[in-house]
């Protein structure tokens, strides 16, 4: 932790309204949050918690929720998003070092109202709403990829040769493209664009990493929690009985449904153990988004009392389910060794949660997919595919070019 809570605590207070969270999203320092009806934003750090040993070390974890519940609250709206509130884009690997933002002024919204929080000393105010500072977008566009097509399919066909041996079950295998462009990003616009696209996925703006992600690794809501997995996908034309055909498709291939419970299976095991009550239908919906449609499968449960009377809060949730294998594989440690020593770049925060934590233990956290890492005129796009032993090299490519469309057709506007 690089600061402690003594005398910090977090006024929440009513307001008329909030202005479009996405406007901070070029604001330097600023996390931006919007999802299942809760829009937060804010601005300046009133307190960063470290997580040397990331998820994967117990303590850190245990720390950085005692943070949020060290810091006293006065909160006479009491819902979820007030009070304490920490946003964070944590590293896939849960072994790196990541950090969670407990943001000086953050403004929120929901159905049911709005109000801002300012974490300081008693009797401080809100920092004023930034302005906006207009910038040109960029024109102009060069795009590349760290592996040509040919070299990338070669990867699944050896993952697929792997797999067949009996080595892994499923790997996940993202690829990298990146865009220069000649003049900078305003992430703003980028966030719109996903939102007017995108309206249902889940939007964020971290330290320069952005996405709109379909999929929800963990919700909870005091003894409630819900995960909403996706694995299989099917591209979608915009014709309905075509779409129809294709998602029939869908939910009838053998080597999709096969790959989608490979992810439900491990949720379970690992959920479980820590519920009172664990729902999980047997048979998979469909998301259907913009370009593609998914198997996903909405999980639900009530979470099992410890023996001190306390619950899992939502970073500990986490910290218990990723990777899942919609974003590793299975077994878990050998895929994300082999993904790791073959795809060629490092993921950093690419396919790890993002979202928002309270000082209760709440908190909703998404994979970042379909995501991107902006710097200035420069941004690296990102999208996975899981295979599997009926994995096919050409197809697999296809699908990492549907997913890319997410952010290429935010990003890139010639």
């Amino acid at each position: 932790m690089t600061a402690t809570v003594g005398g910090l605590v977090a006024t929440t207070t009513r307001v008329d309204a909030v202005p479009d969270v996405l406007a901070l999203a070029d604001v330097p320092g600023a996390v931006v949050w919007q999802g299942a009806g809760l829009r937060l934003g804010g601005v300046g750090a009133a307190v960063r918690v470290d997580l040397p040993g990331g998820l994967a070390d117990d303590g850190d974890v245990a720390r950085a929720q005692a943070v949020l519940a060290g810091i006293r609250a006065d909160d006479p709206v009491g819902r979820p998003g007030t009070g304490p509130v920490a946003l964070a884009a944590l590293p896939f690997d849960p072994a790196a070092p990541g950090s969670l933002v407990i943001p000086r002024t953050l403004w929120g919204a929901d159905a049911e109202g709005a109000w801002v929080t300012v974490v300081g000393a008693p009797g401080d105010h809100p920092d004023p709403w930034p302005e906006p500072v207009a910038t040109a977008a960029p024109d102009g566009f060069a795009l590349s990829s760290p592996l040509p097509h040919d070299q990338w399919r070669a990867l699944v066909a050896d993952a697929v040769a792997r797999i067949r041996t009996g080595a892994l079950d499923k790997v996940v295998l993202a690829r990298r493209v990146d865009v220069e462009a000649n003049r900078p990003f305003p992430l703003a616009e980028v966030l719109g664009r996903l939102a007017a696209l995108y309206p249902t996925c889940m939007l964020w703006a971290v330290d320069g990493f952005i996405g709109a992600s379909p999929e929800l690794l963990v919700a909870r809501r005091g003894d409630r929690v819900e995960s909403h997995p996706l694995a299989g996908t099917v591209a979608r034309s915009g014709d309905t009985d075509a779409d129809d055909a294709l998602i029939r498709g869908l939910q009838a291939s053998t080597k999709d449904r096969a790959e989608h419970q490979l992810v439900i299976d491990l949720l379970d095991a690992a959920l479980r153990p820590l519920c009172s009550e664990l729902e999980v239908p047997d048979t998979p919906a469909i998301v259907a988004l913009r370009n593609v449609s998914h198997l996903a499968t909405h999980v639900r449960g009530r979470l099992a009392s410890r023996a001190d009377g306390s619950l899992p809060g939502a970073l500990e949730l986490v910290a218990a389910l990723h990777p899942t294998p919609a974003v590793g594989g299975t077994p878990t440690k050998e895929a994300v060794a082999h993904l790791q020593a073959v795809e060629g770049f490092e993921r950093g925060r690419y396919a790890g949660p993002v979202g928002w934590l309270g000082a209760s233990g709440d908190g909703d956290l998404a994979l970042g997919i379909r995501s991107a890492v902006v710097d200035g005129a420069r941004a690296s796009l990102f999208a996975g595919v899981g295979v599997v032993t009926d994995s096919d090299p050409v197809a697999e490519l296809a699908e990492t070019q549907l997913k890319l469309q997410a952010l290429l057709a935010a990003l890139v506007r010639p």
